[in-house]
């Protein structure tokens, strides 16, 4: 049960570093939270590994998490705001395939010990990150957009916004990671997983995607209490 231990306990801390950041820093938090989780991602995407039963790449708990992000800023400040942590992202991921393509290139010295598990960990970046880009851009423009139809939509249902968020939040969110996982796998790993593997990576990366949307759902409201106690950008409000 270990590989399942870290995975509950790192959705746990980036579900609840999210939050912290948001509190304190408003939209400035969580815009910095986007870029982090979009950067390590990237890396610990590379790694399979099986647990709760299902073969399956990391990252899913830190994708997981931007996909809360943008939806607190859509609630809290706009489909703009949001748009621009979803740029924020993409910009983090260019500045690390720019500096990553370097690293594997200098010349080590003869005393050097890393230079050979560095080059194997990023040999494959430049193709992660086009997936990545692909698979980014794509869910979170759709979950944005989704997000405020769902808006729209649950208003007209009891004319208060405030309300359902639950069902916007994973309405949203639950089509937008299906459309993340399938395109960033089949982007960045066809040819390098066989096709039985890939489908059942796919399909095993979703299923954990479900849970995550939906345990993301007390973090979404945590942030609403936040937001109307401490005002846009963290501070209490007058």
């Amino acid at each position: 049960m270990t590989n399942e231990i870290l995975l509950a306990a790192s959705l746990l801390f980036s579900y609840g570093a999210l939050i912290f950041l948001f509190r304190f820093f408003g939209k400035g938090g969580v815009f910095s939270w986007i870029a982090l989780a979009t950067i390590l991602a990237n890396i610990e995407v590379s790694v399979l590994v099986d647990a709760f039963g299902m073969e399956q790449t990391l990252g899913n708990t830190l994708f997981a998490s931007t996909f809360l992000a943008t939806d607190i800023l859509s609630e809290f400040y706009g489909k703009k705001i949001a748009r621009r942590g979803v740029f924020i992202g993409i910009c983090a991921s260019l500045t690390f395939i720019f500096f990553s393509s370097i690293w594997v290139r200098y010349i080590p010295s003869p005393n050097d010990g890393m230079m050979g598990a560095i080059r194997i960990l990023f040999s494959n970046t430049p193709r992660i990150l086009a997936a990545s880009f692909a698979g980014f851009l794509a869910s979170e423009m759709f979950d944005i957009w989704a997000y405020e139809k769902w808006r729209t939509f649950t208003a007209r249902l009891c004319g208060d916004e405030r309300k359902f968020l639950w069902l916007r939040n994973n309405g949203s969110t639950l089509i937008s990671q299906a459309i993340n996982i399938v395109i960033f796998n089949f982007l960045a790993f066809a040819g390098i997983f066989d096709a039985a593997t890939l489908v059942s990576v796919t399909a095993s990366c979703y299923v954990i995607y479900i849970f995550t949307s939906l345990l993301d759902t007390p973090f979404i409201y945590l942030a609403r209490v936040l937001f109307e106690k401490f005002g846009a950008d963290g501070r209490l409000s007058e």
